[in-house]
C-alpha cells in the first residue's frame, strides 16, 4: 500500500532471515536488515528517516514497549511514527503497558499524538476466544505520532 501510494524509498527490519528473503522477493525495498526490536539498535543513524511503521509486531512476547526511544532515535524531527498493537485479550496487559509508555514520551515533548484510532476487524481470529464479540476478527489499534521539533538552544 506504501509503494502504491508514492512511497518508493523503503527500508526494513526482522528478526527473522526467512521474513527478510520473503520480503527482498517482493522488490518493494531498498534496504533489508536483520535486527531484533527490542534487543539491538537499529541499523540506522540518528534521525534518519522521515516515517518509521511498526505493524504486527507489537504485542505479549513480540517487540517490547522499551523499544519506543529507539523508534524516536531513528525518525527526524517533524518526522512520523505509526504504531499499531492488538486489542484481543491476551494483548490487553501488553496494549496498556504500551500505552503508558506512548503517554509518558508525550508527556516529556518527545512527540505528540495525532491519532489512536481502533479498528474493529484489524485480523482474522485464530481462536474463538480471541474472536472480538464472536466476529472471527481481532481488533486493534493503530496509533500515529509526530517527533516533535528539537527546541532551539537558548543563548547566554
Amino acid at each position: 500500500q506504501l509503494h502504491r501510494r508514492g512511497f518508493r524509498c523503503l527500508h526494513g527490519v526482522d528478526g527473522s532471515a526467512g521474513m527478510l528473503e520473503r520480503a527482498r522477493s517482493t522488490g518493494l525495498y531498498q534496504e533489508l536488515r536483520q535486527c531484533v526490536l527490542g534487543q539491538e539498535l537499529l541499523p540506522a543513524p540518528a534521525e534518519h528517516y522521515d516515517a518509521v511503521t511498526v505493524v504486527g509486531a507489537l504485542g505479549e512476547g513480540q517487540v517490547p514497549s522499551t523499544v519506543l526511544p529507539e523508534l524516536l532515535r531513528v525518525t527526524k524531527p517533524g518526522g512520523f511514527l505509526c504504531l499499531t498493537t492488538r486489542s484481543n485479550p491476551s494483548n490487553l496487559r501488553y496494549k496498556r503497558e504500551l500505552e503508558a509508555a506512548l503517554g509518558q514520551l508525550e508527556r516529556c515533548g518527545a512527540w505528540q499524538k495525532l491519532l489512536a484510532q481502533e479498528v474493529e476487524h484489524w485480523e482474522r481470529a485464530t481462536s474463538e476466544e480471541e474472536s472480538t464479540q464472536g466476529t472471527g476478527y481481532i481488533s486493534g489499534v493503530v496509533y500515529l505520532y509526530q517527533k516533535c521539533p528539537i527546541p532551539p538552544l537558548k543563548e547566554g
